[in-house]
């Protein structure tokens, strides 16, 4: 079945997922919409964590095995950066950096962070569109038993050891959503919208705390079906579970849907957790968990299976 498929995405899980459709439907018919509550300014840097780590899995440059980051990076300028005793929580890779000084450089300029994106994707040849949420700056910050933390001060610097009371996305009120992000939910054209097995709370309600987004979801002809993260009653990788756990929600693809209530019309689980407490919205099972590409493909080929069953 031919036609645009978008995806709201963020982190390694979303990538996976991206990158299994464009082994499944011509890329040049996905959008991704990507996560920029991640994005911080860092020595002066303007780093985009989530829309790099999707820019470097399309374009074949990321670091499987490490799960962030760039293949055959080298770290020169960490090493130096520590003789000189400078902030080295974040690890800046030489190639990774380069990145992250002409983006800076380009925005300094005027550009905006999705024409930025669009030209380093273009630059890979990378045929997917990758949408940033939003031009305008939101930034997630967590309350913990620590005070509240900015994102990557937590996620990098605490390695996500805060117990969390409550998360806010600054900016996102007055955020408006990037050029094309809204266009393509509701195009006509569009036979299906997911939403990947990303972190709800981190990765994925940045996206829908612009407003206009969740509008547009809620009203898209197209149906709109989640991957679950959850596995086996936990988080494949990453703070969800931990989270859920001191957010008082109950480890469950249950609790995914009802947190994406009124957002999606379909969720696909894992079969070592089942369909049990989802009978309001259409439900598929599948092995979830994306090991390799075939994985990858396989479990895009099932939530897409799942979106063109329903009928809206």
């Amino acid at each position: 079945m031919s036609g645009r498929v978008v995806v709201l995405t963020g982190g390694v899980g979303g990538a996976k997922l991206v990158l299994g459709l464009t082994r499944i439907m011509p890329p040049q018919e996905i959008t991704a919409i990507v996560n920029t509550g991640d994005d911080f300014r860092h020595l002066g840097l303007w780093v985009s964590p989530d829309i790099d780590t999707l820019l470097y899995t399309l374009s074949g440059k990321s670091n499987t095995a490490q799960g962030w980051g760039r293949e055959g990076e080298s770290w020169n300028f960490m090493a130096a950066l520590r003789s000189l005793g400078g902030e080295d929580w974040f690890a800046l890779g030489d190639g990774d950096l380069a990145l992250h000084v002409l983006r800076t450089h380009l925005l300094a300029q005027g550009r905006s962070i999705s024409a930025v994106t669009a030209r380093f994707a273009a630059r890979w040849g990378i045929e997917t569109s990758v949408l940033p949420m939003s031009d305008d700056p939101v930034s997630t910050f967590l309350a913990t038993d620590e005070g509240e933390l900015a994102f990557q001060n937590y996620f990098v610097a605490r390695r996500c050891e805060p117990v969390v009371r409550n998360i806010r996305f600054e900016g996102a009120v007055s955020a408006r959503p990037a050029p094309g992000v809204v266009e393509a939910i509701v195009d006509p054209a569009t036979r299906a919208v997911l939403i990947a097995p990303s972190n709800p709370y981190l990765s994925v309600d940045p996206i829908l705390a612009v407003p206009g987004i969740p509008e547009a979801l809620r009203g898209a002809t197209a149906p709109v079906v989640a991957v679950s993260p959850i596995v086996g009653g936990t988080a494949v990788k990453g703070p969800t579970a931990k989270l859920m756990a001191e957010l008082g929600i109950e480890i469950t693809s249950s609790s995914i849907a009802q947190h994406y209530h009124g957002i999606i019309d379909g969720l696909l689980v894992d079969r070592q957790d089942g369909s049990a407490g989802l009978s309001e919205i259409a439900v598929a099972e599948d092995d979830t968990m994306m090991r390799d590409l075939a994985d990858r493909a396989r479990v895009a080929q099932a939530a897409l299976d799942l979106a063109y069953s329903i009928r809206k």
